[in-house]
Order: C-alpha cells, then sequence, then structure tokens
C-alpha cells in the first residue's frame, strides 16, 4: 500500500512501532503527533487519551486481532490489545465498545505486557 504510515510507541520498558492504513482517524492521529500521555491498561489492552477526537467509523469493530491499532471514539485514546480484556468471549480482544481501525502492530504485541499504568507513553512517526 503506497500510504502506509508508520508510527513508533515509547514506553519506559520497550517501544514498537505499528503501520496504519490511510483513513480520517489516522489523518487526524498524525497531525497531532507527537503525542504524551499516561497509559491505562484494561485487561490485555493498553489506552491513553490522544487529545484527538473523531467521529466513529462505518467499519468500527468491538472484536479486533490481538495488536490491532484501535482508536477508542468514545474516550478519545487509542486502544492496543493483545490479549482479552475483561469483557472478552475466550481468547478474543474485544474492545470497551466499538473502535475505529487503524492498522496493526509490527512485530509481536506482547511487548505491550510491560507498559504498567501510569506509564508515561509517547507516540511519534517512526
Amino acid at each position: 500500500m503506497a500510504n502506509e504510515i508508520r508510527i513508533r510507541i515509547t514506553w519506559p520498558a520497550n517501544q514498537l512501532t505499528a503501520t496504519l492504513e490511510d483513513t480520517p482517524t489516522t489523518k487526524a492521529l498524525v497531525a497531532a503527533l507527537p503525542i504524551a500521555a499516561s497509559a491505562s491498561t484494561w485487561g490485555e489492552e493498553v489506552y491513553f487519551e490522544t487529545g484527538v477526537s473523531v467521529p466513529r467509523e462505518s467499519d468500527a469493530r468491538q472484536v479486533v486481532e490481538p495488536g490491532t491499532v484501535a482508536f477508542w471514539t468514545d474516550g478519545d485514546s487509542l486502544a492496543l490489545p493483545y490479549g482479552p480484556t475483561p469483557i472478552s468471549r475466550g481468547d478474543e480482544c474485544r474492545l470497551a465498545s466499538p473502535c475505529n481501525v487503524l492498522g496493526t502492530v509490527d512485530g509481536d504485541p506482547r511487548l505491550l505486557a510491560t507498559v504498567r499504568p501510569g506509564d508515561p507513553i509517547r507516540v511519534e512517526l517512526a
């Protein structure tokens, strides 16, 4: 895909990159970069506020694959699931509500398990 966008997500214990698709939400997010926030966790999901407010897109999904980069419109937050959340059925990644899907983490999304609540987290173009 010609218009893919790569971001780097950094926290004290680690970092990873992700490849995003060219969507309206991705454009709004990239325009706000770099973003610095405080991480929250919910089951095996990391999320944090972005200061970006966008509407839910028509293809928003609640159940996604581990490593999906999702935008939670209800909380103006990036949601990065790497395993089950408190509302998952079985091993699925079930988000709090339907989220705009932006792309996927490059490599192993389980690196996100090293994020601790309250960790400073930074997102910038890779």
